[in-house]
């Protein structure tokens, strides 16, 4: 089969809803999930996968998330926080500036960001001609990770062309998750890892708003680190399905640490500054998972809000939201502990989601043993 039809039948399969429910098979915490138990139950926000997995060595992709369908007009309220910042994040010396997101986030593998950002601007142009002439230019923003184990990332697969493809097949609803998009090729605690997504919904009482955050996790921590719900799962797991490496294969380097990159949604009133404080709590639910964040890591998080918006008239004419923010500290202490808890369901997830890939040069990295870790967690009493 030819290698451009295997590409565009993957981009297909991996952008078609999957049923409802299709998320982490437990749940926690102080608060209930979303119907999705993903970013988009967050109202207005779409998500699209495009996955490539060409012959023994291509194992990457790119993965979409849109605050809503025109970002370009409809700009809302966002902030930028760099947890760690061994790794890369375009376009968000504006966010920071601005106090919005006016892009779709694309994420994708390290050497394919250059041509994610052309794809965007293309995609934008392509909406709106006047940009660059008699309007403003876009600022993309596209984060990656390193998915060198498992993909020949020096081959640079993801066109610009790809992307295009990939936000025109964004959608609302469920989405593929684990091994697929910009998840392809990574790897979290010696585990296959990848795209993770959770939610959480706070009471009417709380003022009835939905957090969602969804994560490209590719940390590369030690087995050992792993814990889930308090349970040492990965200390326990440490002799089981290692990553296979053929003897001419080695990491070394930044590939050591990985990455994680975090992007986490609300429909709450929320301004940049009250969005920045929101997305630091992303790093108190990476902690309750065991990570760290290495020299190495490139952790990387972006925060928006769906109902701060910013419209945009065209010729340089941009009015800020009329909506007031968010003032209830009750409720702005809800949604910190709302973001730890579907940031900590989002990593867990994109372990019991990702599945076993081999990929180049033979390595194999094993999925996360999903009925041991669960009977684990049973016989702890962490889950019922």
């Amino acid at each position: 089969m030819p290698r451009l039809l295997v590409s565009t039948l993957l981009l297909l399969f991996a952008s078609l809803p999957l049923v409802a429910g299709a998320a982490l098979p437990f749940h926690f915490g102080f608060f209930a999930s979303g119907p999705l138990d993903g970013i988009t139950d967050v109202p207005g926000v779409r998500v699209g996968n495009l996955t490539k997995v060409e012959g023994s060595t291509i194992r990457t992709g790119a993965t979409a998330v849109l605050p809503d369908a025109d970002p370009w007009d409809r700009k809302v309220a966002a902030a930028f926080v760099g947890f760690n910042g061994n790794g890369e994040m375009t376009g968000t010396h504006w966010i920071d500036e601005s106090g919005y997101l006016e892009e779709p986030v694309v994420l994708t593998d390290t050497l394919d960001v250059g041509r994610a950002d052309d794809g965007v601007v293309s995609w934008q142009i392509a909406r709106h001609p006047q940009i660059g002439r008699t309007d403003d230019v876009p600022l993309p923003v596209v984060a990656e990770c390193d998915d060198q184990l498992l993909n020949d990332i020096q081959a640079r697969v993801v066109t610009a062309q790809d992307v295009v493809r990939l936000l025109d097949s964004a959608r609302p609803g469920q989405f593929a998750r684990g091994s697929v998009g910009a998840g392809t090729g990574m790897r979290a605690f010696d585990f296959k890892g990848g795209i993770g997504s959770a939610s959480r919904v706070l009471p009417a009482s709380l003022g009835g708003y939905t957090v969602g955050v969804l994560v490209n996790d590719n940390t590369g921590s030690t087995r050992e680190q792993l814990t889930i719900l308090g349970v040492p799962v990965g200390e326990r797991l440490r002799g089981v399905d290692r990553t296979q490496f053929p003897h001419h294969v080695s990491l070394a380097g930044r590939a050591v640490s990985g990455s994680i990159v975090v992007v986490v949604a609300t429909n709450a009133p929320l301004d940049s500054r009250q969005l920045h404080a929101l997305a630091l709590r992303a790093a108190l639910g990476m902690g309750r998972t065991g990570l760290t964040s290495d020299v190495g890591s490139g952790d990387l998080f972006l925060a928006f809000s769906t109902t701060q918006v910013f419209n945009h008239h065209g010729h340089f004419s941009v009015t800020a939201p009329v909506v007031p923010i968010l003032e209830n500290d009750d409720e702005l202490d809800a949604l910190y502990r709302a973001t730890a808890e579907a940031t900590q369901a989002a990593i867990y997830d994109a372990l019991f989601e990702a599945t076993t890939v081999t990929g180049r040069g033979g390595v194999t990295v094993h999925a996360l043993p999903r009925v041991r870790v669960l009977q684990m967690l049973r016989q702890a009493g962490a889950i019922r």
